[in-house]
């Protein structure tokens, strides 16, 4: 099956350059790229459709690039952005570049040169600044670039001249690949699409050759939430920042009306599995949810830690208690003797953003400790509420944290 039709049937594909073109060039393996800005040192499950999508290509014989945009990155997109990014040492982009490309590799398969990763600082911190403006500058339109969503959007609150370059430098990347692998398909949001295009004229004007663009939609909740944000913040695909059983506690709490939605597009299982699963409405669409919670994890971390995520979830569910896959947190024992507030203990478990919060929580009738409803905003937790060596706190329905006495 040509992947073109995969990715259209899944809802992967959002505005296409020329899709008759890009569907007969997909019969044959071809090389391809998306970049990602090395902002922080994680992807997050807003990236994961993006990354998905790079799956599907490179199971059905397409080479992916990856780009990490440690030269762009210098510079910051303003797409999307009401003000100037905050700018980053070139040791933050190092480390951040470092820790994505451990991560990407838990998706697609390096070996062999199967799959290539780049930082495009590699080729664009060498430029010479004029030699670059009369080669590549020429070929672009300020009137045109000015009217892109991205500018147009920013010179309300200011442009700065730095961030006007950063069209022009993504188009050249895509040139440089082109050259220098082949490179004749660019994925990205599809926010990035002036910027996309912008690269595929260049390449059209320069080079005399055809290349495509694609893009992928912007996706929300059906409540229109963005993906990968929670009342709680940001939901990564690091284990570290998001633990497994956190990150499964996401996807099986989605709304229904996602439930078939993420299932087409998070996982790798077949469609008329994916319809069988979620013909069904309300509580026998739990089934479908628990499905999409474990494929996700099991991609991102790995099936022991979706089997571990999902066998904690189930004994909560159940009313069994919870296992070891619950987020853990160690407070010291001479506190936890002393006596900790209830309040202070939510806080640094990240159940709570503040205190403030804490305290609305409690009086909210929200708050529990080893399952039963604390009732004073004031409550201190001690060591006489350590069950099985360990205290159980949950806020809502949902989310719970396990705290057990550290050095």
């Amino acid at each position: 099956m040509n992947v073109w039709d995969v990715l259209k049937e899944r809802g992967f594909v959002e505005q296409v350059s020329d899709e008759g073109g890009l569907r007969a060039a997909l019969d044959r393996p071809l090389t391809f790229y998306i970049g990602y800005d090395p902002t922080a040192t994680s992807l997050h499950a807003g990236s994961l459709l993006t990354v998905m999508a790079v799956a599907h290509l490179q199971r059905h014989g397409h080479r992916p690039i990856i780009i990490v945009g440690g030269g762009t990155g210098m510079i910051g997109d303003p797409t999307g952005r009401t003000e100037m990014r905050q700018m980053l040492t070139m040791e933050q982009i190092e480390a951040n570049l470092q820790a994505i490309k451990r991560q990407m590799s838990h998706y697609i398969d390096f070996d062999g040169g199967r799959a290539l990763i780049f930082n495009n600082a590699d080729w664009l911190m060498g430029l010479r600044y004029i030699a670059f403006l009369r080669d590549v500058g020429q070929h672009f339109s300020v009137n045109r670039m000015l009217a892109a969503e991205a500018y147009r959007q920013r010179l309300e609150r200011g442009l700065s001249f730095i961030e006007f370059n950063y069209q022009i430098l993504q188009a050249y990347d895509y040139l440089h690949l082109h050259r220098t692998h082949g490179c004749t398909l660019q994925l990205g949001g599809n926010d990035q699409w002036g910027n996309i295009l912008a690269g595929v004229d260049l390449i059209r004007r320069v080079e005399g050759a055809e290349v495509y663009a694609m893009t992928f939609p912007l996706l929300t909740t059906a409540s229109g939430v963005k993906m990968g944000k929670t009342g709680e913040g940001t939901v990564w695909l690091d284990g570290e920042l998001t633990p497994p059983y956190d990150f499964y506690q996401y996807w099986i709490n989605v709304e229904d009306a996602d439930v078939a939605r993420f299932l087409r597009l998070y996982t790798f299982l077949p469609l008329d599995e994916i319809e069988a699963l979620t013909c069904y409405q309300g509580a026998e669409l739990r089934p479908a949810k628990e499905v999409l919670a474990y494929e996700a994890t099991k991609v991102t971390h790995s099936e022991q830690a979706a089997d571990e995520a999902r066998e904690t979830s189930r004994a909560i569910f159940s009313g069994r208690g919870a296992g070891e896959a619950v987020p853990t947190s160690e407070v010291p024992l001479g506190e936890l003797a002393a006596g900790i507030a209830a309040v202070e203990l939510f806080q640094r478990a990240g159940l709570c953003r503040s205190r403030s919060d804490a305290r609305r929580l409690i009086e909210q009738g929200g708050a529990y400790i080893n399952d039963e409803a604390i009732a004073d905003v004031e409550q201190t937790v001690t060591t006489a509420d350590l069950q099985d060596g360990a205290i159980l706190l949950r806020a809502g329905k949902k989310r719970y944290h396990r705290v057990v006495p550290g050095q």
